[in-house]
């Protein structure tokens, strides 16, 4: 019997095919969404009856709309929306332009943000659903050479947190997931850098890049792991706002954490010298 239905984009790679295997081992149905029809077409030849795969470009808003429109047509509700579809991308902030930040937005938050509208409707009417926003541990801590980057995944965290109050009366849930370094193409096939190089940056962002080639493929984090623990909170009554996922995670979070509280003590007078 299927327990629960998933709809998860990009599960071509990465954490999404990890995610979506793993569900399906669990007895749950997925719905996954490719940007080729020719995955589409083998995922569906490979999975009858426990899975069904459509194409989908998460920046092109009129492919969201057709989409949803199928899954809810075809299916009638769903359960568990995970927001996964999204990329990488390393460069100094500098070395950033505008045509690769407004790309980066596209893909991490802007296309994030309409799935996710679009389907609230459906979970209000539900009066039941469980939205999971794979975010990053760069979400919550930015990194030199990864700015960019965290201002997207920065942007999605505000949305989702804000939008996990409004929803919660409603019966709706939601998680921001953080994964720290997992061992998928993240930082392989997927990741993109900004095409200028600033030779002032080499310490910080060119560190930054290099790093990332030499993580490729060693990382700590088992994906598979991973995605057991993300079906284990969709079991959970109350599941956290925030989960963070990896050891390196944990250790991004709680330095951030300890930043702010550090200025807080420290700038406290000030702070409170400026009011009437």
């Amino acid at each position: 019997m299927i327990n629960k239905i998933w709809f998860i984009t990009g599960i071509s790679s990465g954490l999404g095919k990890a995610l979506a295997q793993t569900v399906i081992e669990n007895g749950d149905f997925v719905i996954g969404t490719f940007r080729n029809q020719t995955q589409a077409d083998v995922f569906n030849n490979q999975h009858k009856d426990e899975a069904f795969a459509l194409t989908l470009d998460i920046t092109k808003p009129t492919e969201i709309e057709k989409a949803v429109k199928i899954v809810t047509g075809k299916f009638g509700k769903i359960d568990v929306l995970v927001n996964n579809a999204g990329f990488g991308f390393a460069g100094a902030i500098e070395e950033t332009s505008t045509t690769e930040t407004r790309e980066i937005f596209e893909a991490n938050f802007f296309g994030t943000l309409q799935l996710t509208q679009t389907f609230l409707p459906l979970f209000r009417q539900q009066k039941s659903g469980h939205i999971i926003q794979i975010s990053s541990h760069g979400g919550f801590k930015a990194f030199p050479g990864f700015g960019i980057y965290n201002a997207s995944k920065f942007a999605l965290e505000g949305f989702s947190e804000a939008l996990a109050i409004e929803v919660a009366p409603l019966g709706i849930k939601l998680t921001i997931v953080e994964p720290g370094p997992f061992r998928t193409n993240f930082a392989g096939s997927s990741f993109k850098k900004a095409d200028k190089i600033i030779e002032d940056y080499n310490p910080t962002a060119g560190t930054f890049r290099e790093r990332m080639k030499q993580v490729d493929g060693k990382q700590e984090g088992d994906p598979i792991k991973a995605s057991q623990a993300i079906i284990d909170i969709t079991k959970l009554d109350t599941p956290p706002l925030r989960l963070p996922l990896g050891k390196i995670a944990i250790v991004s979070l709680t330095t951030k954490l300890d930043s702010v509280q550090k200025d807080i003590n420290a700038y406290k007078d000030i702070a409170e010298s400026v009011v009437y």
